[in-house]
C-alpha cells in the first residue's frame, strides 16, 4: 500500500472507513478529477465509491435541508469511518433503469417528453379528425395579410352570419340594412317575407388598392365588427364570386366542427385528457393467449386440454364444460385440435347460456383485487398492440395536432439521432421562433447528450424498463450532463458495461467534461481504456470478501505499473493473462429463431447452438439485449409471441433461466445458506445432536426467521434499527443476542464443536471443509465456490453483495439444481 501524503485542503479525506469488508482503510481523494477505483471482484470498490463515498455525500446534503423538506428523501445510513471530510454534495449512477413501470420511457426519463408536451401545445396545428384539413384560428391581422395578397382592385365585401330571419329589426337598430343573397346585395325590406334560415349580413364594401393606413383601418374595423356580430365568424365576398370563411376559434372551414385550444396534458399519456382510451396509456392490451390456454392441442378435454381448468380449484368448471360438452355432442375423447372449429369457438368463447373460457376469465376480472388471481390471470395472457392508438399511447385528438407534420407520436417514434435532425430542419415563422425557440434549445441539449453517450439508435418511446443495464446508467448520465451541475461528487458503477471499445474514447470525454466543469468524479471500474485515462486510482484488494477490503495502491496512474502487489496492475501490464481452452466443442442442435424483429432488429435469423458456451457481442446498441432478453428469453417462457415469427429447436430445451444483477431479496435476513437451501441441511444436522434432541429442539429451532430458537427481542435480525425520524436511522447490535440472532440456550447447541452463530460466521471455503462429510450440503455450497464467492460468509446479507456477485449467486443456484435440457 502506497503512504499517505499530508491531505490537501482539495481532498476528500477517509479515516478509519470500516463499511462491510474495508479494513479501516485510509484514503485522501483529490478532488475536482477523474478517480477510477479498480481491484478484484468483492474487494470493496462498492462499498468504497456507493455506501461511504456517495452514502455520505447525499447524507450530509439532505441534513442541510429543512425538516420538512428532509422527509421527500430517502435517508441513507451514516458510513462507519473515523473520519469523512472534505465530501461534496453526491449522484450516483448505477447500472439499473430507475423503474420498472412500463410508462416510463427515454422520453419521460431525459425530461424530452415534458418539453415536447409544451412544444406541440403552444406550436402544434389540429387536423380536422373527419377531413384531415388544418384547424386554424383566424386572427385580424392574418386575415388582413391574406386580403393584401389578392390582385389589387380587388373588390370585397364583408358579412357575418345572422340565424334569426324572424327579427331583421334589430339588424336595423344596428346599422345593417343589406344582406347578400345568391351574389347579390339587396335590402334588409325586401326580405322581411321571404323564408330563410338565415343571412349574410352586408358590413362593408371595398377595394383594395394601396393598402393606405385609412385604407387598413377601415379594413380593419369592419373585420372586427363583423367577428363581433358574428359571433367570431365572418365570410369575405371576392369580386362577387370567390368566398372565403374565418373564424376566431379554431373550427374546421371544411366540416364546421370545432375544437378546444391544445394543453400540455392533453399531450400526456398518464393523464385522462390524453391517454388513449382504449388501452389507457399503456401502448399495448393485454389479451388471452389462446395457445396457453390450449398448449397441447393433441390433448382431449377428458385430458385436460383446457389448461386454467386443470387446476385443483378449477375442477368445477371443467367438470361443467364436460357435461355442457356431452349435452350437445361434443366429442370429450377427440383431441382438440381435431375438433370442428364451431366447437373450439364454442367452448372458449361460449354461447346459449355456457359463458366458456374467456367468460370465466372475465369474471376472474372482476375478482382482480386479489393478488392470486392477478398472477393466475397473468399466465395465460400476451400483449398486443393497441388498435386504436397504434402504439402511441395517445388519444385521436392529441395525435390530430401536428408540427413539421408529425404528431407527437410520430417525433417519440424517432431515434435520438432522427429526431435530432427533425428539430434541426424544423422551420418555424417567427412568431413561432419566439415562442419555441427556447423548448426546442432545451429538447437539442437533451437529445446532444444522448448523442455523446452514444445512445443515438434508441427509440423516444422505448421504455427504460427494456434497456440493459449499462443504456440505463448512460441515459442517467446524459440526464446528470443536462443538468449542468458543478461542485458535485458523481459516483457511476462500471460505466463501459455494455459498451463496444470503439465507443469508450467517447465515454471517456463525457466523464472529463463532468470534470472540467468543477466536479469529482469517481468510477468503480474494471476495463482497461477507462483506467488508463484516470487521474486517480484507488486499488483495493488482494482478494475478495474477508481477504480483501485493504489498499493496494492509491495515487496517481502513472506509478500504478510500479505496484508489484496488485493483481489489476499484473493483468494491465500483460504479466498475468487469462488462458483460452485448447479444445471448443462442436454442437449438434441448434435454436433456429426467424424474423426477429423486436425494437431494433431487422428480420434476422438466429442459428443458437445447443450444449455449448455462446457468446452474444456487437457494439453498443446492435441489439444484443433485444435478441436475448426480449426476443429469446421472453419467447421461450411464453411471455411474448410478437417480436418474432418463430423459434424452431425449442423443444430441445425443459426450461429457460435469466440471470441478471436485480438483488435476492430486499430482506436483510437473505443469506447465501438460506439461498441455496444449505441452511435447511445445517439446520437438519443441528437438530440431530444429542442435546437438541434431549431438549426437543428441531431443526426449525435453529431458523432466525421462525419463533423458537430466534432472539425475540429483534425478532432474529441480530440488530435493533432506531428510528431518528429526519435523520439517519441508528443501528446498533441487540443487547439480548450481541447480534448473533439466536436464543443463548439455542447458541449452547454445538456441532462439532461450533454453535449455529460461529458456522454462519464461517466463510464459504471453510463451510466445505467443515461439513466435508455431509454431501447435500457440499453439493449446494461447492458451485459457490466454483464460481469464485469462496469468501463470502454463510451469514453474509445479501443486501451487502456487488452485482456481479449476486448473478454469480444466482448460477451457482442454478448448477445445484442443474438438470439437462436447461438454457
Amino acid at each position: 500500500m502506497s503512504s499517505l501524503s499530508t491531505p490537501s485542503k482539495e481532498s476528500i479525506i477517509l479515516r478509519g472507513v470500516r463499511v462491510h469488508n474495508l479494513k479501516n482503510i485510509n484514503i485522501d481523494l483529490p478532488l475536482y478529477q477523474l478517480i477510477v477505483i479498480t481491484g478484484v471482484s468483492g474487494s470493496g470498490k462498492s462499498s468504497l465509491a456507493f455506501d461511504t463515498l456517495y452514502a455520505e455525500g447525499q447524507r450530509r446534503y439532505i441534513e442541510s435541508l429543512s425538516a420538512y423538506a428532509r422527509q421527500f428523501f430517502e435517508r441513507m445510513d451514516k458510513p462507519d469511518a473515523d473520519l469523512i471530510e472534505g465530501i461534496t454534495p453526491a449522484i450516483a449512477i448505477q447500472q439499473k433503469a430507475a423503474t420498472k413501470n412500463p410508462r416510463s420511457t427515454v422520453a419521460t426519463v431525459t425530461e424530452i417528453y415534458d418539453f415536447l408536451r409544451l412544444l406541440f401545445a403552444r406550436l402544434g396545428t389540429i387536423h380536422c379528425l373527419k377531413c384531415g384539413s388544418p384547424v386554424i384560428r383566424d386572427t385580424i391581422d392574418s386575415i388582413v395579410d391574406q386580403l393584401y395578397q389578392l390582385p389589387r382592385g380587388s373588390k370585397i365585401w364583408i358579412t357575418f352570419f345572422w340565424n334569426q330571419p324572424n327579427h331583421l329589426s334589430l339588424l336595423e337598430k344596428d346599422g345593417f340594412y343589406r344582406v347578400v343573397q345568391e351574389g347579390k346585395i339587396i335590402s334588409l325590406h325586401r326580405l322581411k317575407n321571404s323564408p330563410a334560415s338565415g343571412y349574410d349580413v352586408l358590413v362593408d364594401r371595398l377595394s383594395l388598392e394601396t393598402g393606405s393606413p385609412e385604407e387598413r383601418e377601415r379594413l380593419v374595423d369592419s373585420l372586427e365588427l363583423a367577428y363581433k356580430k358574428g359571433q367570431g365568424r365572418l365570410k369575405v365576398i371576392i369580386n362577387g364570386q370567390e368566398e372565403r370563411l374565418f373564424s376566431a376559434h379554431l373550427e374546421c372551414k371544411q366540416c364546421g366542427l370545432t375544437y378546444e385550444e391544445p394543453f400540455p396534458n392533453l399531450f400526456s399519456f398518464n393523464s385522462p385528457q390524453g391517454a388513449c382510451p382504449r388501452c389507457h396509456g399503456f401502448g399495448d392490451l393485454a389479451v388471452l393467449d389462446e395457445d396457453k390456454i390450449v398448449p397441447d392441442k393433441s390433448k382431449t378435454l377428458e385430458e385436460g386440454a383446457i389448461e386454467p381448468w386443470t387446476k385443483p380449484v378449477s375442477q368445477g368448471m371443467m367438470a361443467e364444460l364436460l357435461h355442457e360438452a356431452r349435452r350437445r355432442g361434443i366429442p370429450t375423447d377427440v383431441p382438440f385440435g381435431e375438433l370442428k372449429e364451431e366447437w373450439q369457438r364454442f367452448i372458449l368463447d361460449g354461447g346459449d347460456g355456457y359463458y366458456g373460457v374467456k367468460g370465466f376469465f372475465e369474471w376472474l376480472q372482476t375478482k382482480k383485487y386479489k393478488v392470486q388471481v392477478r398472477v393466475f390471470l397473468s399466465r395465460y395472457r400476451k400483449y398486443i398492440p393497441c388498435p386504436v392508438c397504434g402504439q402511441t399511447r395517445l388519444n385521436q385528438r392529441a395525435l390530430s395536432v401536428r408540427l413539421g407534420g408529425k404528431s407527437i407520436g410520430d417525433v417519440v417514434r424517432l431515434t435520438v439521432r432522427e429526431a435530432d435532425e427533425f428539430f434541426a430542419s424544423l422551420s418555424l415563422n417567427p412568431y413561432q421562433q419566439k415562442i419555441g425557440e427556447r423548448i426546442i434549445r432545451e429538447i437539442r441539449n437533451r437529445l446532444k447528450f444522448l448523442l455523446e453517450v452514444g445512445l443515438d439508435y434508441l427509440t423516444l418511446d422505448r421504455m427504460t424498463f427494456t434497456l440493459s443495464g449499462g443504456e440505463a446508467q448512460r441515459i442517467n448520465l446524459a440526464a446528470t450532463l443536462s443538468a449542468s451541475l458543478v461542485g458535485t461528487l458523481f459516483v457511476l458503477d462500471e460505466p463501459s458495461i455494455g459498451l463496444h471499445p470503439r465507443d469508450n474514447q467517447r465515454l471517456v470525454n463525457i466523464l472529463r467534461s463532468l470534470k472540467e466543469r468543477g466536479n469529482t468524479v469517481v468510477v468503480v471500474e474494471h476495463d482497461a481504456s477507462i483506467i488508463k485515462e484516470a487521474d486517480f486510482i484507488i486499488d483495493l484488494g488482494p482478494g475478495a470478501g474477508e481477504n480483501g477490503g485493504r489498499v493496494i495502491y492509491q495515487g496517481p496512474f502513472q506509478k500504478f505499473w510500479q505496484c508489484r502487489s496488485s493483481i489489476t496492475a499484473a493483468y494491465l501490464t500483460g504479466k498475468k493473462t487469462i488462458p483460452l481452452p485448447s479444445q471448443r466443442r462442436h454442437p449438434r442442435e441448434f435454436l433456429i429463431i426467424r424474423k426477429a424483429h423486436q425494437h431494433n432488429l431487422k428480420n434476422i435469423d438466429v442459428r443458437i447452438p445447443l450444449h455449448v458456451l455462446t457468446c452474444i457481442t456487437g457494439v453498443s446498441g446492435s441489439g444484443k439485449s433485444t435478441l436475448l432478453y426480449d426476443v429469446l428469453y421472453q419467447g421461450l417462457t411464453g411471455a411474448t409471441s410478437s417480436g418474432f415469427e418463430k423459434i424452431e429447436g425449442a423443444d430441445f430445451i425443459d426450461k429457460t433461466i435469466l440471470v441478471d444483477q436485480s438483488p435476492l431479496s430486499s430482506s436483510p435476513r437473505s443469506i447465501p445458506a438460506t439461498y441455496t437451501k444449505a441452511m435447511d441441511d445445517i439446520r437438519e444436522l443441528f437438530s440431530q445432536t444429542r442435546e437438541a434432541r434431549l431438549l426437543g429442539y428441531s431443526a426449525g429451532y435453529f431458523s432466525f426467521n421462525t419463533r423458537g430458537g430466534r432472539c425475540e427481542e429483534c425478532k432474529g435480525a441480530g440488530q435493533k434499527i432506531i428510528e431518528m425520524q429526519f435523520l439517519s436511522d441508528i443501528v446498533l447490535p441487540c443487547e439480548a443476542c450481541k447480534g448473533k440472532r439466536f436464543k443463548k440456550e439455542i447458541l449452547e447447541i454445538k456441532y462439532r464443536g461450533k454453535n449455529i452463530d460461529e458456522v454462519l460466521q464461517m466463510s464459504l471455503i471453510e463451510a466445505v471443509e467443515f461439513f466435508h462429510d455431509s454431501p447435500q450440503i457440499l453439493k449446494k455450497l461447492s458451485p459457490l465456490i466454483e464460481v469464485g464467492l469462496g469468501y463470502l460468509r454463510l451469514g453474509q446479507p445479501t443486501t451487502t453483495l456487488s452485482g456481479g456477485e449476486l448473478q454469480r449467486i444466482k448460477l451457482a443456484y442454478h448448477l445445484v439444481h442443474q438438470k439437462d435440457k436447461h438454457i
